[in-house]
């Protein structure tokens, strides 16, 4: 059995991270930490989580506790997982990873030489939709993939604006909330990496001065393939989707950027369209415990592994830098470190 601390008493923890873990097999949360000693002891007894600490360093103190997962601001992932590792503790991080590459890198290096596993919580690569589309442009259905397009505009609920709109140094704004899960969910799906972005973001009347709520822009993968997103958080009556359009045909996946398990995806050739039939759909946290759970026994790696973390928030910074520079940017992934 698995002992998880949660480092941070936060909202994901609660929908989605603590009934995930509980629900994996073979782990269970132990204890849960954040900087407000009254609202974590408070988190803990709604929780049903036997121990709270006021200090993250009492939480990687405690024997029972084996894996971290990190929910806290973005700010602060850093830290906290290089005092992770250095506990001897595995982290499954939420993204992204950090607010710059090198700071990214520096955490999967600490994890790797402290021989620790660490994973990056992209939950859209678990879902079935997304996985079903992989597998079938790896089989070839659709020819060679010419074009993607993601659909991630929403409405961000109340409950979760606070620093995600109002916070520049915690690392709000659309690009590092959303679109950093889009540049992972299209790498996955297409089986290859971000070369360029360009990249224009707004303020819509959300977020406030210093942070965007919205972006649209256009990724150049290596295999030659473009993809269109638009991400934002003001967007309060539209669907969310995912289109790959290859030489032979095109996929069309809706409702699938989401916590939800749901979501269809057509195949269309001509004016044909077909369903594509889906494996039975699995809560996508819980799918990412369970590997998560096997990689630190030494089965297989992370659904998102920590490489995959510092990906994504490349892309993510591109995207950032482009639009601030009104200019194509080619994305940095940084330099392998301890290697």
């Amino acid at each position: 059995m698995l002992g998880w601390g949660l480092v941070g008493a936060s909202t994901i923890a609660r929908e989605w991270m603590i009934s995930a873990i509980r629900a994996a097999g073979g782990s269970e949360v132990v204890a849960v930490a954040g900087s407000d000693p009254e609202r974590v002891r408070r988190y803990a007894t709604e929780q049903g989580i036997e121990v709270a600490y006021a200090a993250v360093e009492e939480l990687l103190a405690d024997s029972a506790v084996d894996v971290v997962y990190i929910s806290t601001t973005n700010e602060k992932h850093q830290a906290q997982t290089l005092a992770a590792a250095a506990a001897g503790k595995h982290v499954l991080c939420e993204k992204p990873l950090a607010l710059g590459v090198t700071e990214a890198r520096e955490m999967v290096a600490a994890c790797q030489g402290a021989g620790v596993t660490i994973g990056t919580n992209h939950h859209l690569r678990n879902a079935v939709t997304h996985r079903t589309m992989r597998r079938l442009i790896g089989e070839g259905a659709i020819g060679r993939p010419l074009a993607a397009r993601v659909f991630h505009a929403v409405s961000l609920p109340t409950h979760l604006q606070g620093w995600r709109i109002d916070n520049p140094a915690a690392g709000g704004g659309v690009v590092l909330d959303i679109t950093v899960h889009d540049a992972d969910t299209l790498r996955f799906v297409l089986d290859d990496e971000v070369e360029e972005v360009t990249a224009l973001t707004a303020s819509q009347g959300m977020a406030a001065p210093g942070l965007e709520d919205a972006v649209m822009g256009v990724m150049r993968f290596g295999g030659g393939t473009l993809a269109q997103f638009h991400d934002a958080f003001t967007i309060a009556h539209a669907p969310t989707g995912f289109e790959v359009h290859g030489t032979d045909g095109s996929l069309l996946a809706r409702d699938v950027m989401t916590q939800q398990p749901i979501g269809t995806v057509l195949l269309r050739r001509g004016a044909t369209e077909e369903p594509v039939r889906l494996d039975s759909a699995t809560n996508l946290y819980e799918r990412s415990v369970r590997l998560f759970n096997a990689a630190v026994r030494g089965e297989g790696e992370p659904a998102a592994t920590g490489e995959d973390g510092v990906r994504s928030l490349a892309v993510a910074l591109a995207v950032r830098q482009s639009a601030a520079d009104r200019r194509s940017v080619a994305v940095d992934y940084g330099e392998v470190l301890g290697r």
